[in-house]
């Protein structure tokens, strides 16, 4: 290569240099700026309907002042009550090595805020279950690991968390890891969670997992009637490992007040669950909604019209307060996702992603202050 030559790549290289040095600019410039996120004085919920609550989705948030923007509006909608998922995978990769921060972090703001929090938790790590399972498939032989994590869990939260659930729906497929529900096999779970918990918080409220409630026929391979299978724990020995019952409680199609049958699935089915526990001696045990409530997709054939979730919902929670002096909490599905889920779902929300309070929300919150509805009326 000759001197005279030289120049001609020298040039293009201080070129490709300064325009990568553009690029890089042009994208820190672009990059909002990290809000600077503070927990300030403890506040408290007003309302008049102390049972009022929901379940939020903030695991996977991944921004701050998102989750703290959350729990705020939790608190001004006047829901004294959150439930939240606590996925055992994320907060123990590998056996034996807890990362509580994400955890502390939800748990820190809602205190904050003045909310109780029920946590839910699941999610089966790697090292837990066997290769090309999914994340809901346990096996018996993990079940101790589950409990040891469940009752870690307790001990860190001791004083902040109250009320732990195990599991959730084991009455469908696909939350018993793709496999046929098998009350026995969960009640061994709950025995040993709830016996691994009280070694380390005795305080500390254990809830046996809320069922999906489902008139699924017996032999079904997509999951198991959920009075069938409450009964069929008891009948396992269940009744003395859980403190209380978590409930899912969705209404469909139909009203509020709408009376609960074996045959249809509604609001008011919960008062089924509740007959057989009161049959199998634990009338004394209190039970929490922790998820339910109405959709208003225009196009979806099991939701209604949003005025009709309006007067529903506002509805269901008046039920709670006045006609179940057993339920602690209704925590309605779903506060608010963290990006639109694109489907039916996103009608569950009392909030956008961009925390734009749906109608659902201001009614709610001048529900729970005691002020006139803004949007609540008759529609066709």
């Amino acid at each position: 290569m000759t001197r005279q030559t030289r120049p001609s790549l020298v040039f293009p290289l201080r070129a490709l240099g300064r325009a990568a040095l553009l690029v890089a600019v042009a994208w820190l410039l672009s990059v909002p700026p990290q809000r600077l996120v503070t927990i300030g004085p403890p506040q408290a919920v007003q309302t008049r309907n102390p049972k009022m609550g929901v379940h939020t989705r903030l695991t996977d948030e991944v921004e701050e002042w998102k989750i703290q923007r959350t729990l705020e509006m939790v608190r001004e909608m006047g829901a004294p009550w959150v439930v939240e998922y606590f996925p055992w995978a994320y907060s123990e990769p590998r056996p034996g090595r807890y990362d509580w921060r994400r955890a502390d972090l939800i748990v820190d703001h809602a205190l904050a805020q003045g909310l109780r929090v029920i946590a839910r938790i699941d999610f089966v790590p790697e090292w837990a279950r066997p290769p090309e399972t999914t994340f809901r498939h346990l096996d018996p032989e993990h079940y101790g690991d589950y409990a040891r994590f469940v009752a870690a869990f307790a001990a860190h939260f001791a004083g902040r968390v109250d009320h732990i659930i195990i599991w959730n729906e084991p009455n469908l497929s696909f939350e018993w890891g793709y496999r046929l529900p098998d009350p026995a096999a969960y009640t061994e779970l709950l025995r040993q969670s709830y016996l691994a918990i009280k070694a380390v918080a005795p305080e500390v409220q254990v809830l046996a997992a809320g069922l999906a409630p489902t008139m699924a026929p017996p032999g079904s391979e997509w999951g198991m009637d959920d009075l069938l299978y409450l009964e069929a724990m008891y009948a396992a020995g269940a009744g003395p490992y859980f403190d209380g019952l978590a409930m899912h409680a969705y209404g469909f199609t139909f009203p509020h007040d709408d009376p609960p049958a074996r045959d249809q699935v509604n609001y008011r089915r919960v008062e089924l669950l509740r007959e057989i526990m009161v049959a199998h001696g634990d009338a004394d045990k209190p039970a929490y909604i922790t998820e339910g409530g109405w959709n208003d997709h225009p196009r979806w054939a099991k939701a209604v019209r949003p005025y009709q979730r309006l007067l529903y919902t506002i509805g269901a929670y008046e039920w709670a307060l006045h006609e179940w002096d057993w339920c602690e909490a209704v925590a309605f599905w779903a506060f608010r996702y963290p990006w639109d889920q694109r489907t039916y779902q996103d009608y569950y929300a009392f909030v956008t992603p961009d925390f734009v309070p749906k109608p659902l929300y201001t009614d709610l919150a001048n529900y729970a202050q005691g002020r006139p509805y803004e949007y609540l009326e008759e529609g066709p």
